[in-house]
């Protein structure tokens, strides 16, 4: 496949082939949420934003897989330096067991290990004094590794602190702090103490005109709730305040400058641990390495996975716990063929500038979309190639991911009437135009028509 010349190749979806692999997958597999029933093809060309599934159907990926392949597939900016390598097995140890090297000393080391990635995690995130990592298998443990050490941090503590509309996994733990949709945390016990504050959505809202309710009253829900003259909750006895810098899953909503101020604000007066999770919209998505890079917080623990290609818990070493109640996971920090993944993603990031590539790829999608978008879609919205388009109603999201479908685009909704669109990091000015215009198209054919809710 070449990708400077592939297009979006696509008949009815799926196809007689697919529809085998998905009812085999599915008569084995406990019940879980697919968002299409697309059948990548491994063994067929893919390249970039473009793939191949098991009825030789081409589509261009712009969910890459919900920001978990940045680079999207087969990427020569990764492939070519996995090439270099024998692999071996297992790829995966008991990482907190014992360790593994591929050299004399780390400094000659044959390819990259979690060692490297987690010295490459710290130099990312040394703009907030961060020295020390903790790796596991996926962004809800490292959330769950989050609450851990913030709560042994602050013990004897009572509290957390989390956002409408946020997202933070789907363990029983971090399910706690999910307060999105009612289907992800119906029937489950939750930890105790967990406070909820309205997530102020930048829609032109700032302290003297909030419609979140966040500001209300003369001061923020925040600050109201730990006031000492009318507050219900004592500051000192708050383990953390969980942040999505930019809500994913809640429908990809982008924090008002004056809501993130208050949020640095309230976390600095009261020293309160600040976790951020960076799941979705960490490791370049934005056009910074961390979304938090955009705002004036300064997180004391980042959680990410998922473009990292493992899961990882970043912060100082004074907010770890001590030497009597370690962290522990038995593939924490033993996956190898992950962390040399994650750490040539971060390298290829650097390499080849892909943060500036993100962000002007994404100016340039905000740009088309708005200049030919029609009446029904209300908003336009991103940073970097983290971008949403919300429309009128949840019928019509629906039925543009449809038609985007059908003509070999793959897009995914998020919130209630939203659509997120993550080209890989190094998409080019030909993609994001193939992508938009299809993406327009599938507006187009939908229609003002389509069926609206009350």
């Amino acid at each position: 496949m070449d990708r400077d010349t592939a297009e979006p190749d696509a008949d009815a979806l799926p196809g007689p082939n697919a529809q085998q692999w998905v009812d085999f997958h599915q008569e084995y597999s406990a019940p879980s949420e697919y968002s299409h029933e697309f059948v990548w093809d491994v063994t067929r060309a893919a390249d970039g934003p473009f793939v191949t599934d098991v009825d030789g159907n081409v589509l261009l990926d712009f969910t890459c897989h919900i920001g978990a392949a940045p680079l999207g597939y087969n990427n020569e900016k990764v492939l070519e330096k996995v090439r270099e390598f024998d692999l071996v097995e297992p790829m995966k140890i008991a990482g907190q067991d014992m360790y593994f090297g591929s050299g004399p000393s780390p400094e000659e080391a044959e390819f990259p290990g979690s060692s490297h990635l987690m010295e490459k995690l710290t130099e990312f995130s040394s703009q907030y004094g961060m020295d020390t990592v903790f790796l596991s298998n996926s962004g809800a443990e490292a959330m769950e590794n989050a609450m851990k050490i913030t709560n042994d941090h602050r013990a004897p503590s009572k509290y957390g602190v989390a956002f409408a509309g946020s997202f933070h996994g789907r363990t029983l733990g971090t399910l706690s702090l999910t307060k999105s949709k009612e289907v992800y945390t119906r029937h489950y016990p939750e930890i105790g103490g967990i406070e909820t504050v309205p997530f102020c959505a930048d829609r032109g809202c700032d302290a003297d005109g909030c419609d979140c309710g966040f500001f209300a009253g003369g001061g923020s829900q925040l600050r109201n709730m730990l006031s000492p003259e009318g507050g219900h909750v004592n500051p000192d006895e708050i383990s953390f305040l969980a942040l999505e810098p930019i809500q994913g899953v809640g429908g990809y909503r982008f924090p008002s400058e004056a809501f993130m101020q208050e949020v640095a604000d309230v976390t600095d007066e009261y020293d309160i641990p600040l976790v951020v999770d960076e799941i979705q919209s960490g490791i370049g998505r934005t056009g910074e390495i961390w979304a938090s890079d955009h705002y004036p917080i300064e997180p004391d623990v980042i959680a990410s996975a998922k473009a990292l290609r493992v899961g990882a818990t970043i912060s100082r070493s004074e907010v770890f716990p001590g030497e009597k109640n370690r962290l522990g996971s038995t593939f924490g920090g033993g996956d190898l063929l992950g962390s040399m993944m994650g750490a040539f993603t971060l390298e290829a990031i650097d390499e080849y500038d892909l943060l500036d590539n993100a962000t002007r790829r994404g100016e340039q999608a905000k740009e088309l979309l708005r200049d030919d978008a029609p009446e029904y879609v209300e908003d336009v919205r991103g940073k970097g190639l983290m971008l949403a388009v919300e429309f009128d109603s949840a019928e019509r999201r629906s039925a543009v991911v449809e038609a985007a479908l059908e003509r070999g685009l793959l897009t995914l909704g998020c919130g209630k009437k939203t659509i997120r669109l993550l080209p890989p990091l190094d998409s080019t000015e030909r993609e994001i135009e193939l992508g938009v215009g299809i993406f327009l198209e599938a507006i187009e054919a939908v229609g003002p028509s389509a069926k609206v809710a009350d």
